[in-house]
């Protein structure tokens, strides 16, 4: 098969390699669309040790099944794998798994290739109406969704009517569609490159500003989608007395935290990563009923086009929040 394997910083070679093999309880993927995550970013920059050269990078995926008893269902695929039996998962917590694993970290390829393979548990049947593009967002729009859910849940009965989204990429996108799907009526969401503020619209409760456009306001949760040291600082300014920081970018730094602040102001500081299985398949429904909007924030190109599109997604030069890739 075809795929475009990361072979060194800031290197993307289109190879033929192998097609996957298949374990016992795993089914054969064809990729339709995947699109390019900020961690894949990471890795091509030489940022992440957990993906070293050579490696398939990509595991926000959608395509058909092929062979096998659901030959030719169409699906978006949960590309973390876990155990289901650890203390952890029992808890519906599975995104915790002491042994967790996802495709395009290793010892798992990814699916910036022609074929995948994934065991049934992971894979989501799309209806016939959504496209399979649409169905390849689950992956980003579940960190958010993920992460919205647990900033409500702390609040308990102290409703939220406003939150702050820092970042524009897919991960505050998708944050600022799941606080809308989830009840939060008022989402504002900074983002510093004017080409993708004025390219971004999110409908009436979303409004798009610069991030000096928001000093002196205040939110009752703030989702941090970058996670450096400066965002952290907006971050803890922004949030109200008794908020909620989600954090969930992992730009890098350790600085930014205003520790005096959280606490004398007893401002919730909660870590996410990625999402349950629960959440996965909670995000696909919401997608599928129309509930997070008409998904259209992407631009589609050739899997053979990729590494011109991580360069250009390097340079700044692209207005789109997600960059789909095509291995057909």
């Amino acid at each position: 098969m075809k795929a475009l394997v990361y072979t060194g910083i800031e290197t993307l070679e289109l190879r033929d390699v192998p097609d996957p093999v298949l374990a016992d309880d795993h089914h054969l993927i064809r990729i339709d669309s995947v699109g390019i995550c900020g961690s894949d970013m990471h890795a091509y920059l030489g940022h992440d040790d957990r993906r070293p050269a050579p490696l398939i990078l990509g595991h926000e995926a959608a395509g058909t099944v092929q062979g096998g008893p659901l030959d030719g269902a169409r699906v978006t695929i949960n590309p973390l794998v876990t155990c289901g039996t650890c203390s952890a998962c029992v808890a519906g917590r599975d995104n915790l798994c002491s042994t967790r694993q996802i495709i395009s970290m290793m010892p798992r390829e990814g699916a910036f290739a022609q074929f995948v393979a994934m065991p049934e548990r992971n894979l989501v049947r799309v209806p016939d109406a959504v496209s399979l593009e649409k169905a390849s967002l689950a992956e980003p729009v579940a960190v958010g969704w993920h992460a919205i859910r647990l900033g409500l849940e702390n609040l308990g009965g102290d409703r939220a009517n406003s939150a702050l989204v820092i970042g524009g990429g897919a991960i505050g996108v998708a944050s600022a569609i799941s606080l809308i799907a989830q009840g939060v009526r008022d989402v504002t969401l900074v983002e510093p490159n004017a080409l993708r503020r004025d390219h971004l619209d999110l409908g009436a409760h979303v409004r798009v500003l610069a991030p000096e456009q928001i000093d002196g306001m205040l939110f009752d949760i703030t989702v941090d989608c970058v996670g450096y040291d400066a965002t952290r600082a907006t971050a803890c300014a922004a949030t109200r007395p008794g908020g909620v920081i989600l954090h969930v970018g992992l730009g890098g730094g350790t600085a930014g935290l205003d520790i005096r602040r959280l606490t004398l102001q007893e401002i919730s500081f909660i870590g996410t990563y990625t999402y349950t299985a629960q959440d996965f398949r909670d995000t696909c429904a919401a997608m599928f009923d129309g509930r997070l909007g008409p998904l259209d924030w992407t631009e589609t190109r050739p899997l053979k086009g990729g590494a011109r599109a991580f360069s250009d997604l390097r340079k700044g030069v692209i207005a789109a929040p997600k960059i789909i890739l095509k291995p057909a």
